[in-house]
């Protein structure tokens, strides 16, 4: 049976506590008067009124601001009362107070293994609250708890779904796509947590790093990966120089290169270009030909 929530209709409590208050104080001139006359019909009389009012106290609640009351008499589900304010209802019904406030909490660093099977430790934020009470009470034991539990188990299933950085492809990586990733959990809580009456309002990886046992060594290939994209730039950046460089000379005829002596400044204008290293300059005191 799926439970689903509805609105309990309870009798509002002031004008129901002023009455039991007017009972209770004549309840109690009755009985002094019935003793002090000896009148046992009105002493009982008495005394039942103030038995009967007493009863009736339990059936009191009230509800706070963002916070619904479920309601159940003897096991069976009769509503929730979401409305701020002191109620009164049957005095057997049992009140179990349900905070719709938004919660937000940290799920500690998990050690998971991602796409490309490195460990990872990562942890997320998540953003939720209650909006079906009766499916946060009946469908699973402690709602609380059950968002906790699924957040981190969603989590590990994302981790594991994507690697942790590119290394220069097209793929999406949990360090360079966050909020797709982000997003990718964020639709999977939705989906887990909607059983329980839960809405989350915002999933967002809050700490990501590779495990302590190869970090080391992922920070040396990410600092070579960062070199060999910086040497690729360089270079592609020389050629272009040495291109423009090789076609303005020839279009001003300021000099005219054979083959052999283009290759040599092509390869002179490279090292210059590329090399990490501040360049020696040889001068040449000869003619073009020695």
């Amino acid at each position: 049976m799926t439970f689903r929530e509805s609105q309990a209709k309870p009798v509002a409590g002031i004008p129901i506590l002023l009455l039991l208050i007017v009972a209770l104080l004549a309840s109690a001139w009755m009985f002094i008067v019935a003793v002090k006359v000896q009148d046992g019909p009105r002493t009982i009389a008495a005394a039942l009124v103030a038995v009967l009012s007493l009863v009736l106290t339990p059936g009191f609640f009230i509800v706070n601001p963002n916070e619904g009351r479920v309601l159940t008499l003897f096991g069976n589900y009769r509503g929730t009362a979401k409305s701020p304010g002191l109620w009164f209802t049957n005095p057997f019904m049992h009140k179990q107070a349900v905070s719709l406030r938004v919660h937000n909490f940290e799920t500690g660093k998990l050690k998971v293994n991602d796409a490309r099977s490195n460990p990872v430790d990562i942890a997320a934020i998540v953003v939720w609250r209650v909006t079906d009470t009766a499916e946060a009470i009946f469908e699973v034991n402690d709602y609380t708890e059950y968002v906790h539990m699924q957040s981190e188990s969603a989590l590990r299933a994302l981790a594991s779904t994507y690697p942790y950085d590119t290394h220069g492809d097209e793929d999406i990586s949990l360090s360079t796509h966050t909020d797709i990733v982000s997003t990718s959990l964020l639709e999977a809580l939705t989906e887990r947590l909607a059983k329980a009456g839960v809405e989350v309002m915002e999933a967002r990886i809050s700490h990501l790093a590779y495990a302590q046992e190869i970090a080391a060594a992922m920070l040396q290939r990410q600092q070579a990966s960062a070199v060999v994209a910086a040497r690729q730039t360089i270079v592609e950046g020389a050629v272009g120089m040495v291109q423009m460089a090789l076609a303005q000379l020839s279009a001003e005829k300021i000099v005219d290169f054979d083959e052999e002596r283009k290759a040599a400044m092509v390869s002179n204008l490279l090292v210059v270009l590329c090399s990490d290293r501040a360049v020696t300059p040889v001068v040449n005191t000869g003619t073009i030909h020695h």
